[in-house]
């Protein structure tokens, strides 16, 4: 029978046998070696080397972030001889605690202790046992050769083996003792351990399909995206208001602060910041038909009550502390090198960066750049009669200027942060660098009256009249701007006309803003300027009128 069995077996082809053998389930360990950083989102790439004999394998790569996206994932590779790399399948598995945290080393101590403590139990139980069958034994099986032991040593034996069971009994009771607390330690942390391993996210795996026509290495790529990832922009500008002959300048200098929270340390990896959001819309909106209706009063009572208050005017920001002087010598910042295409930028962070999973914020120097600024000397004496120093720049980088955070520096000293908006190339950037106490600006009411309606009359109407006097106490000239405004009536039945007392402004309007004036001068030291602003408002004298801001304050 069994040459039988063997004959049949040694008939069975011997090329069905070789994929089956070669087949098999590969680990791959790899490293995250490139990630690129958008506004919105990362591109994580991991490269491992591995050897793959000839045939079919499923390759795996364990512990990826559970953010990433699945349709993200590619897989390249290259080999010493041809390769072929098919599917890539994503296994989701549940979340594996850190074995080199101090409650899992507390808990293996634990573990430990108590084996020890079972084999001293078993050691004192044998004890026992032996002390057990010494004591139940006849006195002719415990004599010495076959003499019984004499009546006088009955009661030395009887204390030897009381003494020794009491002894035996007391050391249990102890270690049994001290195994349950043991065991009671070991059980709370393995559900304190539990209960952590349910509040992780769970870790993914991926299998990648991989077949080698020979003994092969290889070196395979991983590419997916995450979207816990970001990257900000912040940019400092440092003025230098100049002095005679030498004109003023700004150092603009861009940073970036990168922050993710994937799940996994980016530990010295190559770093691209891209401009691209990736996570934004890709095309245009569909505009829909816009019809117009007439609501009943009723429904515009409710809808009146139901609107979202006016949200408060944005508060200044208070200064902080002046940054400390500059040695002689500062520093230079390795800067990024920047690569800007029609429609978006790369900056290229040299060396090697490591950026933690934990959010913390890392920042780096992106680009800098020399600016000769307009200054200029703004102010809005309706609101704040301070004067403050504005400087005028245009970004002449061929990458746009992200919304972000500014900090302002004047001559050395921290004057303030402020926020701008998307500067596309070429496009002008109005920045404040802080109060200008050397222009002094003066606002008086001339006159302001209103009427009392009468019998004979059915309207109310107010005359505002406001002088602003404008000095300028630097020793050199300076470019002024002064910012006034006067009502705008959208109801027929409230008219708002200028007086000749008005002076002409320089600017009408201001922007797309109505009623807001501008007047400009070059002033020379000493120099004083004078605005007024007057105006008539009428309006039915049964009616109450209400000044609203729109468009600022």
């Amino acid at each position: 029978m069994k040459s039988l069995f063997a004959a049949a077996l040694a008939s069975v082809p011997t090329l069905a046998l070789v994929p089956a053998a070669l087949a098999a389930d590969l680990p791959l360990t790899t490293t995250i070696d490139a990630v690129t950083v958008f506004p919105d989102g990362a591109l994580v790439t991991r490269s491992g080397d591995i050897a793959l004999p000839a045939g079919s394998h499923q390759v795996i790569v364990a512990g990826l972030p559970p953010g990433l996206d699945p349709a993200s994932i590619r897989v390249e590779g290259s080999g010493d001889q041809p390769i072929v790399i098919g599917s890539a399948e994503i296994r989701n598995l549940p979340a594996a605690l850190d074995p080199d945290t101090e409650a899992q080393r507390r808990l293996r101590d634990l573990r430990a202790e108590l084996a020890g403590l079972n084999g001293r139990i078993d050691a004192a139980e044998m004890q026992r046992r032996a002390i057990e069958r010494f004591a139940t034994a006849t006195p002719e099986a415990a004599a010495k050769e076959g003499k019984p032991i004499d009546v006088a040593q009955w009661r030395t034996a009887w204390t030897a083996i009381g003494e020794g069971a009491a002894d035996i009994n007391a050391r249990l009771v102890g270690l049994r003792a001290r195994g349950s607390d043991l065991d009671r330690e070991i059980k709370a942390l393995e559900a304190t351990l539990e209960r952590t391993r349910h509040g992780l996210a769970p870790r993914r795996d991926v299998t990648v399909a991989v077949d080698a026509a020979a003994d092969a290495k290889a070196r395979l790529k991983i590419v997916y995206r995450v979207g816990n990832a970001r990257w900000t922009p912040i940019y400092d500008a440092r003025l230098s208001t100049g002095t005679d002959g030498v004109p003023p300048k700004i150092d603009f200098v861009r940073r970036a602060s990168i922050r993710q929270t994937s799940g996994e340390d980016w530990r010295e990896a190559s770093l691209v910041l891209s401009t691209t959001r990736v996570a934004g819309g890709v095309a245009a909106p569909d505009l829909g038909t816009l019809v117009a209706t007439i609501d009943e009063p009723a429904m515009l009572r409710r809808s009146s009550r139901d609107a979202a208050p006016p949200s408060p005017a944005a508060r200044p920001r208070l200064a902080e502390p002046a940054a400390p002087k500059e040695l002689a010598q500062p520093a230079e910042e390795q800067e990024a090198a920047a690569t800007a295409g029609a429609f978006s930028a790369e900056y290229h962070i040299p060396g090697r960066v490591s950026v933690g999973k934990d959010g913390t914020a890392k920042s780096v120097r992106l680009a800098s750049r020399e600016i000769e600024p307009d200054l200029a000397v703004k102010a809005a004496p309706a609101l704040d009669p301070t004067a403050y120093l504005t400087a005028r720049i245009t970004n002449a980088d061929e990458a746009a200027l992200l919304p972000g955070e500014v900090l302002l520096f004047r001559d050395g000293a921290f004057v303030g942060k402020t926020r701008i908006g998307l500067t596309a190339a070429g496009d002008r950037l109005d920045l404040g660098f802080g109060a200008d106490d050397r222009v002094k600006i003066e606002r008086a009411p001339v006159r302001r009256r209103e009427n009392d309606p009468s019998w004979f009359t059915s309207s109310k109407y107010q005359i505002s009249d406001v002088r602003t006097v404008v000095t300028n106490l630097h020793p050199q000239p300076m470019r002024v701007t002064l910012v006034d405004r006067i009502p705008v009536s959208e109801n027929t039945a409230i008219v708002i006309e200028p007086l000749r007392e008005t002076t002409p402004p320089t600017e009408k309007q201001v922007g797309d803003k109505r009623g807001v004036m501008a007047w400009s001068w070059e002033m020379r030291p000493n120099e004083k300027k004078e605005v007024r602003v007057a105006y008539r408002m009428k309006w039915p004298a049964d009616r109450d009128i209400r000044l609203t801001m729109q468009d600022g304050q």
